[in-house]
């Protein structure tokens, strides 16, 4: 090895990238564990349910059977297929076929593809394309826009809204440089969801404002969509027909069917615009991992037709959690959270113990040294809102994809620690 080696350079776009927020939480949590510590882990966004039995002996049927060869990039035309009478049923999106849909390796993955997609490198006098992005929002958004070469455009919402963007802030931020809209209903991490009015309000405005941004695309995440307790209707904004040929809309059977694993996640969007945005999909993919594993798609399709019993059971589940963590954290000083509605997330304001001192002497200054703290002493972990965005740095995400006695032992212990701050 050579003393030169140390100036070697890795590129600008990895260099200045932030990890994943989550993630990170996540892992240190999993090496404290590893190390003998009692850790109650409330920062992963997955459900603690096992994959519906039905699904798994899909995949296992077709394994078996010999289905372990390529597969076309985005998919095979009878699940694609599938995917489409789907949305067609559930979510009223009309006119798609096989051609409008691109399956892809996780939700993650397919949000990627869809950006590189709809974003240029920015131009030679520095402008860049526009992402109207509500705020707090995903930590994944942010840097994937910025990676595919969008500017981002952050929408700020609070509690006191719901965390909602309004029709007249959609508004406001629509400019002749943008590019996309950004939706995320049920959310993560705020747990709260547009109503049915609220989507179609939103949508007039993107059918007013394509006069002056003709190219806007919206792009909707609904990976959430049956994961709803809240007596709250989801919507599909793609539903929408004013609009419906300018929304991609992401999903995926990691949250609703407990498939975090098996990496798949789809897109859709209808009409000539849908065709070409999915074949330009197909095209990039082809040049990244090409299909997602071959003998998982039987089992998306037994997923998506014959499991509604099973996520049904899980949406229960978490809607009984939901309730019993607004209780819990209602019983804490000094914290003010949203009612959740959908996802599993809690989304509590802690700002009010700022500036405070633990008992183990550390100074809380934000919501990053809050968890890490109170990882550290009460070995109770959560995620620090800073890299949500917005009034996120005032907030902790707590996922509730657990069971009802880690909640209880968690939510106890993190009282107690709130407790004795001074």
């Amino acid at each position: 090895m050579t003393d030169t080696m140390h100036q070697i350079r890795l590129a600008d776009r990895v260099s200045a990238l932030k990890p994943s927020v989550t993630v990170a939480v996540t892992n240190r949590a999993k090496e404290l564990r590893r190390q003998g510590a009692d850790v109650l882990g409330f920062a992963a966004g997955e459900p603690d349910f096992d994959t519906p039995d039905r699904i798994k002996q899909t995949a296992i049927r077709a394994l078996e059977a010999g289905q372990t060869k390529y597969m076309p990039t985005l998919g095979d035309p009878e699940t694609r297929g599938v995917i489409a009478q789907k949305l067609a049923s559930e979510n009223g999106i009309d006119g798609l076929t096989p051609e409008h849909i691109a399956i892809g390796a996780g939700g993650k993955h397919v949000l990627f593809t869809v950006c590189h997609c709809l974003f240029d490198k920015p131009a030679p006098d520095g402008a860049a394309a526009e992402a109207v992005l509500p705020v707090p929002a995903w930590v994944s958004y942010d840097p994937i826009i910025r990676l595919a070469g969008g500017t981002v455009v952050p929408v700020e919402t609070t509690a006191d809204s719901d965390f909602l963007m309004t029709p007249e802030q959609l508004a406001s931020a629509i400019t002749p440089k943008t590019r996309a809209v950004f939706l995320n209903s049920p959310s993560n991490p705020c747990g709260t969801m547009y109503s049915p009015e609220q989507i179609r309000a939103l949508a007039a405005v993107i059918a007013e404002k394509a006069s002056i941004a003709p190219d806007v695309v919206v792009v909707s995440d609904e990976i959430y969509e049956k994961i709803v307790y809240g007596g709250i209707d989801h919507l599909s904004i793609g539903a929408v027909p004013e609009i419906a040929d300018r929304v991609v809309t992401l999903n995926g059977l990691s949250k609703a069917f407990a498939m975090t694993g098996w990496r798949v996640g789809y897109a859709a969007c209808p009409g000539d615009f849908g065709k070409r945005i999915i074949k330009a999909m197909g095209t990039l993919q082809g040049q990244m991992t090409t299909n997602i594993t071959s003998f998982v798609y039987p089992a998306i399709r037994t997923a998506l037709t014959e499991c509604a019993d099973d996520v049904d059971r899980m949406r229960r589940t978490f809607g009984e959690r939901a309730e019993m963590i607004t209780k819990l954290l209602a019983g804490m000083e000094g914290l003010s959270c949203p009612k959740p509605t959908g996802a599993f997330y809690a989304f509590p304001d802690v700002s009010a113990h700022f500036a405070k001192t633990t008992p183990g002497g550390r100074r809380l200054d934000d919501a990053l040294s809050f968890c890490e703290a109170l990882l550290d002493e009460a070995e109770v972990a959560l995620v620090p809102g800073d890299d949500f965005g917005g009034c996120g740095k005032r907030h902790v995400r707590i996922s509730f994809a657990c069971s009802e006695e880690q909640i209880e032992a968690g939510m106890g212990r993190l009282g107690n620690w709130l407790a004795s701050l001074r």
